[in-house]
């Protein structure tokens, strides 16, 4: 990773675990200094202490993303510093229904984390970035972004507004000298899914999730992990027609059918 076009600085929104954290140890081991943001302060404390003890610089700032002032929380620990990379990951979701019969809480922590957090950090550190002619923004998104799916509407509906933000942001920066990529995930074994009971024998490992985000940071606008399945799945969840039979064909399917979809995409990607 380029420290001189991207640092000194890194900033990990959700970087206490899972891909934050394969972000965090792939910057440290390049030089950079790290910035972490995650809302469980003993994960954070603990990947904090590892870094410092393998020589890179660490702040660890414990905030709840769903906070609207958590901004202003993060800006108090770096607004004495040059942030020339932001790292926004924060964005699962772990609570399915209909969308009218959720709490209200419920699906505004979606909209505030992925939503607004995105806009707000990036408008605030993408500006200094566009002001220095330099730096990269790495947005985190998932293939649900391409459709909205049943028990989901807030999340798949924060994903796409995820993707086509990055999409215009990349458009308007990329002449400002600042790299953006929104970063398509699949199914990815994180420590989230495996706390909900997810199979993640078959999932995207994490440290390959966070390489494939850094590796091509300047190849945006967006960047679908490589694991097999993923790609044929955005084109077959992408198209403009039919849309009613495939919006009810390719919705999400429930946890205990996970790892049968994963296994069918896998098989699809062999066929192909």
């Amino acid at each position: 990773m380029d420290l001189a076009k991207y640092g000194p600085w890194a900033l990990i929104v959700g970087g206490s675990e899972g891909a934050g954290a394969d972000f965090a140890r792939l910057l440290a081991a390049d030089g950079f200094k790290l910035v972490l943001v995650a809302r469980k302060p003993e994960p954070l404390a603990e990947l904090a202490s590892e870094l410092r003890a393998k020589g890179a610089e660490v702040r660890a700032v414990p905030a709840d993303l769903a906070d609207p002032a958590v901004l202003a929380r993060v800006r108090a620990a770096t607004d004495d510093i040059e942030i020339g990379l932001l790292i926004y990951y924060a964005g699962a979701n772990n609570t399915r229904g209909n969308f009218v019969e959720l709490p209200e809480a419920v699906t505004q922590s979606v909209l505030q984390i992925t939503v607004l957090g995105q806009a707000n950090f990036t408008r605030h550190y993408g500006g200094l970035m566009a002001a220095r002619g330099r730096g990269g923004i790495v947005l985190g998104g998932s293939l649900s972004s391409y459709l909205g799916s049943p028990t989901l509407a807030a999340y798949t509906g924060a994903k796409a507004f995820s993707r086509i933000f990055s999409e215009a942001l990349w458009a308007e920066m990329k002449p400002m000298g600042v790299d953006v990529l929104h970063l398509n995930i699949g199914f990815t074994a994180t420590p989230a899914m495996a706390r909900l009971g997810m199979p993640v024998e078959l999932a995207e490992p994490t440290a390959t999730v966070a390489r494939e985000g850094l590796e091509n940071i300047a190849n945006g606008p967006v960047w679908i992990i490589s694991t097999p399945g993923n790609l044929e799945r955005a084109r077959m969840i992408s198209g403009v027609e039919d849309r009613a039979e495939t919006v009810l064909r390719h919705a999400i399917v429930p946890r205990d059918q996970t790892a049968a979809a994963a296994r069918e995409l896998q098989e699809l990607a062999k066929e192909g």
